[in-house]
């Protein structure tokens, strides 16, 4: 058994202006991506981002949402403009391209594989395709490092405004933005199952996975602090939608790859988080039940253990997703539909259990990492239910509470007291002179598992397992002859050549370091390249 698979991380992050509250954030997002187009070193290209294999109105239930009755903001494949958010009178209209300088520079492919790029009014680093937990956190880390490398480009330059980032979900004014995980899963897994089986995993994972919140309901109607940032924009069990009646279970069918071999699994119920534990454990204890149901589906139930998730369906999936987050002591229960009620520690470890299971009935050996994550995921299940303190290293929405609750106790705050709130937003803020998490990284209070150095080289250069190497290489040595590129093609514009070339890349475990790396070192150029690999 293995953690082991496809798996990114996309990240839209806040964004503000100092001074200006009411500036239009898609001006100041796109602010943010040209300037990192203009500074970074090496660049040659001005490739578009390739929209002719996405669809986003493509449903995984069977059907096609057509585009004259789609909500604008599901509407992410328009190069002309960025697509608003759904966040009801909060929305912005449609930006129009006079708005920008130049509407391409809204959209740019670094040389690490990821795209920068504006969506839904915020600027959104979307991480290279990585196949482990651990890389994921590195590159999800490097994201952090892309959108202060545009902090510090536009204070420095006087003809351009300033921008503070925050990575997290709510702007406290009713307004939330997404941090999305994605997944490739067997296409054989059949969707309904799928999501059956994930629901109760996801509406219960927060107490370990939440960032925390200062404030309870959508506009922070009611004081207190709650586990998840997102919770309280849940409104459906599953949907398409992604900006309004946000789903716990997502259903775009977009999977950027061979569709007839995989699905995407595209989630955004989750928080974005700081805590490097946290990250890990989100990605890798959802890969572990995505392995455990599609080894049950390729096996029959894998020895029963199937069996133990197919009893945890809940009776009002986002009624307990609210209710776990307003939950800070963990001993809220849901009810279950065979009338069971149980804890969120409760559900989760019946996951673990029936991870464990069927990893003993089919004796597949675990790799380190895999090994590392189960062994994470029962300590902090097991720590959050005797001594929640210990988790605070790991465990995001703890951490935040314990500096919250020493302000709160020092200088004798209530929960709606606005200094609380700014801190709340101070904790995520990317520059490390103003992020409250920074403070506890230079003061040893949490646990890292990836070093600054690792961090760093992910900046610049893609993981090698996974296409992103191609793609990120590709970018770095032949950018001025690339047209443009997506997650599963690169378009190559060679001078002299008839026609542009479009180099697939189906598979993503296909033009790894290990597949092109000495043929991208035999290539000076791309007609070398394209001719090298019969294009």
């Amino acid at each position: 058994m293995t953690v082991r698979r496809v798996m990114g991380i996309e990240t839209e992050y806040g964004i503000l202006q100092p001074g200006r509250p009411l500036a239009n954030p898609m001006l100041l997002s796109s602010h943010v991506v040209a300037v990192h187009a203009a500074a970074r070193d090496g660049a040659r290209t001005r490739a578009r981002w390739d929209y002719d294999d996405e669809d986003p109105l493509h449903d995984a239930r069977g059907f096609h949402l057509q585009r004259a009755s789609a909500h604008p903001s599901l509407l992410t494949d328009d190069p002309e403009a960025p697509a608003p958010s759904g966040d009801g009178p909060q929305a912005l209209p449609r930006a129009s391209t006079d708005e920008y300088e130049d509407p391409g520079a809204a959209n740019v492919i670094l040389t690490n594989g990821a795209r920068l790029y504006v969506d839904h009014a915020h600027p959104e680093y979307s991480s290279p395709e990585v196949t482990n937990p651990l890389d994921a956190v590195r590159w999800d880390r490097a994201g952090e490092r892309v959108m202060l490398a545009s902090v510090r480009a536009l204070a420095s330059t006087q003809a351009l405004p300033d921008v503070a980032l925050y990575k997290n979900n709510v702007d406290g004014k009713g307004a939330t933005y997404g941090m999305h995980e994605n997944y490739l899963v067997d296409r054989a897994v059949p969707f309904n199952d799928l999501a059956a089986r994930l629901i109760p995993f996801f509406v219960s994972r927060q107490v370990f996975t939440g960032a925390g919140r200062v404030g309870v309901g959508q506009r922070g109607e009611a004081a207190g602090f709650q586990i998840s940032q997102r919770a309280d924009y849940m409104e459906a069990e599953i949907g398409l939608e992604t900006t309004l009646r946000r789903p716990i279970i997502n259903t775009r069918d977009e999977p950027h790859a061979d569709p007839d071999r995989w699905r995407r699994l595209h989630v955004i119920i989750g928080d974005a988080t700081m805590l490097e534990v946290s990250t890990y454990l989100r990605l890798g204890t959802t890969s572990l039940v995505l392995w455990l149901i599609e080894r049950a589906v390729a096996e029959g139930g894998a020895g029963g253990a199937l069996s133990v998730v197919d009893r945890l369906t809940l009776r009002d999936p986002v009624q307990a997703v609210h209710l776990i987050s307003h939950d800070v002591t963990l001993t809220a229960r849901v009810e279950l539909v065979d009338g069971r009620r149980l804890t969120a520690l409760e559900i989760q470890r019946e996951y673990l259990t029936a991870v464990r299971s069927a990893l003993a009935h089919t004796g597949d050996e675990l790799d380190e990492q895999s090994e590392d994550v189960l062994d994470r995921w029962a300590s902090v299940l097991d720590r959050l239910a005797t001594d929640p303190a210990s988790c605070a290293r790991e465990v995001e929405w703890l951490a935040k509470l314990r500096l919250l609750e020493g302000m709160r106790r020092r200088d004798h705050l209530a929960w709606d007291h606005p200094r609380l709130a700014a801190m709340d937003l101070q904790w995520s803020d990317v520059r490390p002179e103003r992020g409250l998490y920074h403070r506890l990284v230079s003061a040893g209070a949490v646990e890292l598992l990836v070093t600054p150095e690792q961090v760093s080289e992910a900046v610049l250069h893609p993981p090698r397992d996974t296409r992103a190497y191609f793609r990120g290489e590709a970018v770095a040595r032949y950018g001025a002859e690339i047209s443009a590129a997506s997650w599963d093609s690169v378009v190559f514009d060679v001078p002299g050549a008839a026609t542009l070339q479009r180099v697939p890349m189906r598979d993503p475990l296909r033009g790894t370091a290990a597949h092109v790396a000495d043929l991208l070192d035999r290539s000076p150029d791309a007609a070398s390249l394209l001719e090298a690999l019969g294009a």
